[in-house]
């Protein structure tokens, strides 16, 4: 996905932890527009997490995918138009469309 990404412009980032994640997220504040995080990343709760991610930058957005039904109703109401949700298997083109509707298709730092 990062690959193909960055084929269309933008410029990304990748972890394979939430703690990687979560510090280059500290060190580099405000920097990111979306995180695209895969909810079998989540040690915690993801509604723990996500909330975690979004209150520490009120700019961000973040893509959720997961194989698994996953419940986004607190994530949704606690930061409207903020989260997005992938059912796995998506479509390059279907990541696209949901940071595209959150960001605008200007915003290009994920």
């Amino acid at each position: 996905m990062s690959v193909y990404l960055r084929r269309l412009g933008y410029s990304t980032t990748t972890a394979n932890t939430i703690a990687k994640a979560r510090d280059h997220l500290k060190r580099h504040a405000g920097r990111f527009a979306a995180v695209v995080l895969d909810a079998g990343m989540a040690d915690e709760g993801l509604d723990e997490l996500a909330l975690g991610l979004l209150e520490a930058d009120a700019n961000l957005r973040l893509v959720i995918s997961s194989g698994y039904p996953v419940e986004m109703g607190i994530l949704r109401s606690a930061a409207p138009g903020r989260v997005e949700f992938l059912h796995k298997p998506f479509s390059p083109e279907m990541l696209v469309g949901a940071l595209r509707r959150m960001l605008g298709p200007e915003e290009k730092e994920v």
